[in-house]
């Protein structure tokens, strides 16, 4: 197992318990104590977990894993989700995406899509996002025209938040938005951890003329702490597996299509 990987799955044990000692974690990654030390030591520096006496707690009341540790994690369900993405649109649309791994490999299928390659330099694909690292892999493409929120940076997910991204987003009109979830619930709705990126989330939404939410099949029926849009609002949910029958049937009830992707 690579260090990459140990920090993952740390982070991951962190993020559903809240604290962790070196003894449970070593034998868990089945490494040996000195190694998780060395690992506890490393996250503690980059200040993503405290150090306590032989363990390790979350960094506030809220915890999230950044997003450069989650990159690995259900990649092959979220290449066929951006393929499913990438399909589904036409040269000319203006699309809203925010952070987050799922649409950030959609930012990559959709930038080398060859549909979306002119020769004649005009734009065929116009992309209003909040994560900056979604603006810096696209705008090197010249026929995709980039928009940036603006707003204050969240390092964990590369996501700007704040008022000045709210106040950008309130005179656009999007034709669809793919928002990325940490949950998605049918009486609930979609849901993130993070209440300033769900409420730039909302914006996106509510600027567009549909909304789909893209999400690997273990978040749906699920919920986190902040509201990101209602049900009614949910045109489709992308998704990369079949989900349980009474889940999608409530889904359908609300109108919500769930779209399973080969």
């Amino acid at each position: 197992m690579s260090r990459n990987e140990r920090m993952n799955q740390i982070l991951e044990m962190i993020a559903k318990t809240g604290s962790l000692d070196v003894e449970t974690a070593a034998e868990a990654l089945k490494v040996s104590v000195a190694t998780v030390r060395r690992d506890f030591d490393y996250l503690s520096e980059s200040q993503l977990v405290d150090r306590t006496h032989g363990g390790i707690q979350a960094t506030g009341n809220a915890y999230d894993l950044p997003l450069r540790y989650k990159t690995a994690k259900g990649q092959s369900g979220k290449l066929k989700i951006a393929k499913h993405v990438a399909d589904m649109l036409n040269s000319g649309a203006v699309i809203g995406i925010n952070g987050g791994t799922t649409t950030t490999e959609i930012a990559r299928a959709l930038s080398n899509a060859k549909k979306f390659v002119s020769k004649d330099g005009n734009t065929t694909l116009t992309v209003v996002t909040n994560a900056i690292n979604i603006a810096t892999e696209m705008v090197i493409r010249p026929n995709v025209k980039i928009v940036v929120t603006g707003g204050v940076a969240r390092p964990h997910s590369y996501e700007l938040i704040g008022d000045y991204a709210a106040g950008m987003l309130e005179g656009l009109v999007i034709d669809v938005a793919f928002l990325g979830v940490n949950g998605v619930d049918p009486v609930v709705g979609a849901t993130a951890n993070h209440e300033g990126e769900a409420r730039i989330d909302q914006l996106i939404a509510e600027a567009a003329k549909e909304v789909y939410v893209v999400t690997t099949s273990q978040k749906i029926g699920t919920t986190a702490f902040a509201r990101i849009c209602k049900p009614s609002q949910i045109k489709a949910i992308i998704t990369d597996a079949p989900i349980d029958a009474e889940v999608e049937a409530k889904f359908n009830e609300q109108g919500v299509e769930i779209i399973v992707c080969s």
